[in-house]
C-alpha cells in the first residue's frame, strides 16, 4: 500500500469504500503496534507514516479532538492584512472555488503557521467543518489536529493528500483534504497553504493536481506583482542614483536591488525587518546610511576608520515553520530568514565549531562527500548575507563570534522537512 498512491487507487464509490476500510485497518494496526508505521508492506504511505510518528511524539490523542483556540478577531484581521497571500485570493478563488462548490467541498487558505485565514465554499460543508473547529482563525498544524492536508503539507513542503483514516484523529476520518504549500517566488519562503477539503465520499482523483496547479498560478501572480513593483521603484530611483557620487544602492522594502552606482549590483541586500532612516550596519557593506525612497530605500555605503564586526549570532531552528539567524554587533542587530538548505548548513557549522571541509559538509547534507560543488555554491549564496560571520578553510563561524544555537524542545522536531543525514542523526539524539 505504501507504494500505491491513494488517488490512483480510487476510481469509483466502491473504490472509496474499500480504500477507506483498508486505511482504517492499517491505522488501527499501527496504533496497536501490530505493524510499524515505516514497515515495507501493509503500512501507510511514507508521507503519512512520517506524519503519524511526529504527531504521536507530540502527544496528539488519536481518538479525541484537542480544543481549538482560534485567533481573536483583531489578530485574524491583522494577519490577513499583512499576508502576502491576500493579493492572490482572486486567483485562488477563480481556480478552485467553483470546483469546490460543485463537489461539496470548501477552500481554505492558511498562513505559514497553519492558522486559517480564509474559508469559502459549500455552506453545508462549512457547518460540518465548524463542528470540528475547522473555522477561520483555527490552528490546523499537525501538533494540534494531527495528520491533515494543511499541517502535513506545511511540514513536508510539498502538496499532500490526506484521505479518510489517513487522518490521525478519528473524528476527521470522514474527510479528505488536498493541500499545497504556497511560497514567496522571490526567496522561496513559505507563505502558507491552499487546501480543498470535504466529505470523503466526494473525493475526486484530480483534486490534488488541481490544487497544486492553482498554487503555482498564485505564485506566478506574486512573481509578476514583484517585478512590476521593482520596475516602478527603478524608474524613480534611476535619476537619483545618476547624481550620486560614491557607492549607493536603491532597494525595495525587502532589500531587492533595483539599481546601483559605484559597485557590482547584488540581487538583494539583507535589511533589518523594520529598517529606519539613518546609520545602519549591513553584513556585506559595513556602515551605511539609509534614506527613504518612494517604495523603498536608498543605501549610501560609507567607509569607517575601523571595521565594526559582529560579536554574536543566534541561530534559531526551534520553530517548525522556518529558521532565522540573528546577528548582533556594536552597530545594532538584524535578522535573516533562512532557506531550508541554509538552515541545515548553519546548524551543522554550529554543531561543529572547529569547522567542516566542503567534503564533510557534502556528507553531512547529502550523504555523499563528492557533492562539494553544490556545497560551495550554497555557501557562496549564504555568505552574501553573512560574509563577516562565516570563515572558510575550513568552513566555520568566524573567530570571536559568540554562537547560540536554539533547538526545538524535542529533537524529533528539528528541521522536520530536512533529509540531511546530519540532521536526521541529531533528531535521534
Amino acid at each position: 500500500m505504501s507504494d500505491r498512491p491513494i488517488d490512483s487507487a480510487i476510481g469509483s464509490a466502491q473504490d472509496i469504500r474499500v480504500t477507506t476500510h483498508r486505511l482504517a485497518a492499517v491505522r488501527e494496526a499501527v496504533l496497536a503496534g501490530e505493524i510499524a508505521s515505516d514497515a515495507p508492506s501493509d503500512a501507510p504511505r511514507a508521507v503519512i507514516g512520517e506524519s503519524w510518528r511526529r504527531v504521536r511524539v507530540s502527544g496528539v490523542d488519536p481518538d479525541r479532538d484537542r480544543p481549538q483556540k482560534p485567533l481573536p478577531v483583531a489578530e485574524l484581521e491583522y494577519r490577513r492584512q499583512i499576508s502576502r497571500l491576500a493579493p492572490v485570493l482572486p486567483v485562488l478563488n477563480e481556480g478552485l472555488l467553483a470546483a469546490a462548490d460543485a463537489a461539496q467541498q470548501i477552500m481554505v487558505v492558511t498562513d505559514a503557521e497553519g492558522r486559517v485565514l480564509w474559508r469559502e465554499g459549500s455552506a453545508p460543508v462549512r457547518r460540518m467543518a465548524d463542528r470540528l473547529g475547522f473555522d477561520k482563525g483555527a490552528d490546523w498544524t499537525e501538533g494540534v489536529v494531527g495528520t491533515n492536508g494543511i499541517g502535513t503539507a506545511l511540514v513536508a513542503r510539498r502538496p499532500v493528500l490526506v484521505h479518510s483514516a489517513e487522518h490521525f484523529v478519528r473524528s476527521h476520518h470522514g474527510w479528505t483534504c488536498a493541500a499545497a504549500p504556497l511560497h514567496d517566488p522571490r526567496d522561496g519562503r513559505l507563505l502558507g497553504t491552499v487546501d480543498v477539503s470535504g466529505p470523503a465520499p466526494g473525493f475526486h482523483p484530480t483534486t490534488l493536481s488541481l490544487v497544486s496547479a492553482v498554487a503555482r498560478l498564485a505564485e506566478a501572480e506574486l512573481r509578476t506583482r514583484h517585478h512590476l513593483s521593482l520596475e516602478r521603484l527603478r524608474s524613480s530611483a534611476a535619476p537619483l542614483l545618476a547624481r550620486i557620487g560614491g557607492r549607493a544602492l536603491a532597494v525595495d522594502p525587502n532589500g531587492w536591488v533595483v539599481g546601483v552606482t559605484g559597485l557590482t549590483p547584488p540581487d538583494r541586500v539583507a535589511l533589518p525587518k523594520s529598517p529606519e532612516a539613518g546609520p545602519l550596519w549591513l553584513p556585506r557593506y559595513g556602515m551605511c546610511t539609509l534614506e527613504p525612497l518612494p517604495g523603498g530605500w536608498l543605501i549610501r555605503i560609507g567607509r569607517q576608520e575601523r571595521d565594526i564586526a559582529p560579536s554574536r549570532v543566534v541561530l534559531d531552528v526551534s520553530a517548525r515553520d522556518g529558521s532565522t539567524v540573528t546577528v548582533t554587533g556594536p552597530a545594532g542587530t538584524w535578522s535573516h530568514e533562512l532557506t531550508p538548505r541554509h538552515a541545515e548548513l548553519l546548524f551543522v557549522l554550529a554543531a561543529h565549531p572547529q569547522g567542516r571541509s566542503a567534503a564533510e559538509l557534502a556528507r553531512d547534507l547529502f550523504g555523499d562527500d563528492s557533492r562539494t560543488v553544490t556545497v560551495r555554491a550554497e555557501l557562496s549564496r549564504l555568505r552574501r548575507h553573512l560574509a563577516s560571520v562565516l570563515a572558510h578553510r575550513p568552513y566555520r563561524f568566524a573567530e570571536g563570534v559568540e554562537v547560540e544555537l536554539r533547538l526545538p524542545p524535542q529533537p524529533v522536531h528539528l528541521l522536520p522537512q530536512s533529509l540531511a543525514p546530519a540532521v536526521a542523526a541529531a533528531r535521534r539524539g
